[in-house]
């Protein structure tokens, strides 16, 4: 499969960078990894065998979610990761929760996130560390926004101005995208924000979310100087099935052909407009990233059959 693969690969344009949304699972051993990884440290050295894996030329960084990664993190990974490969790294949910739920901090429940989009803690706690210790592996930062609901207040039209308040105010030499899991703030006026910012929009495969074709066939979506997507789950499917479903991701489950020919029109659109695009794949999409991956490929102009 090892020759097969480097031949796929060969047929990836140079503009687009696939990888996968996560890289610590150790079902994948015997195709991307080949080595015992144990021990604190054993994400950050798993790293130098997912860069080498040939479909691979970009990786998200999904635990910067849940907070911000420290400087010994940042180090580590960039220690274990060659010259010039980009990340795609998720910023802190401090920033990006409007209104905490239960789920997310029961003492406050039901309150507004006085951190929601604070360009000085986004500059602190994330942006001024990155170019400190990870310049040259920092590729976009997602800005996921997880569903807003109605109860909090926020109407589409006041999404984009935040938006546009918060990107009005930062360096221009970050690479930015938003991530929204809120079908109705998919608007006119929300790409032109990101337009005006240089921000892209990632099309985003999730739950309760129009499909990628869908949202790429919206006007104005390719709104940044590169693309993002995020692969993550078939529409109406829950994180929860998938992970009951598809555990220990070694292999294709549920193959989903509108999802990969999605996939393939994002790399026809990067091509066409001469931009970069970075593709992230999820376990949760089909039952395995790297082969999900692999079967896009396999869909390109004379690749391998």
């Amino acid at each position: 499969m090892t020759e097969e693969l480097r031949a796929l690969a060969a047929r990836l344009p140079a503009e687009v960078r696939f990888g996968a949304s996560s890289w610590n699972y150790p079902g994948w051993r015997g195709l991307v990894y080949h080595r015992e990884y144990e021990g604190r440290g054993a994400p950050a050295r798993m790293l130098e065998e997912y860069a080498a894996f040939p479909l691979f030329r970009t990786v998200g960084i999904d635990s910067s979610f849940y907070a911000p990664p420290t400087d010994a993190v940042l180090g580590s990974y960039a220690e274990n990761l060659p010259a010039g490969f980009p990340c795609v790294s998720k910023v802190w949910n401090q920033l990006t929760v409007h209104t905490f739920s239960k789920a997310q901090d029961k003492a406050r429940a039901g309150k507004v996130n006085p951190d929601f989009l604070s360009p000085e803690l986004f500059l602190e706690a994330v942006y001024e560390p990155y170019q400190r210790h990870f310049a040259g592996h920092a590729g976009p930062f997602v800005f996921e926004f997880q569903t807003i609901g109605r109860g909090s207040g926020m109407t589409a039209g006041r999404f984009a101005e935040m938006l546009d308040q918060f990107f009005g105010v930062l360096p221009r030499e970050g690479m930015y995208a938003v991530e929204i899991r809120n079908e109705e703030f998919l608007t006119p006026m929300y790409f032109a924000v990101l337009r005006e910012h240089g921000v892209a929009h990632v099309f985003n495969s999730w739950t309760r979310m129009p499909p990628i074709g869908d949202q790429l066939d919206l006007p104005g979506a390719v709104s940044g100087p590169f693309i993002v997507a995020r692969a993550l789950l078939q529409p109406g499917r829950t994180y929860d099935e998938a992970v009951d479903a598809f555990a220990p991701y070694d292999r294709i489950q549920d193959p989903s052909p509108p999802l990969r020919h999605d996939l393939l029109r994002l790399i026809e659109t990067a091509v066409r407009t001469r931009i970069p695009a970075y593709l992230l794949v999820n376990n949760r999409a089909e039952g395995s990233a790297p082969l999900t991956v692999a079967g896009v490929l396999r869909m390109l102009p004379g690749a391998p059959a």
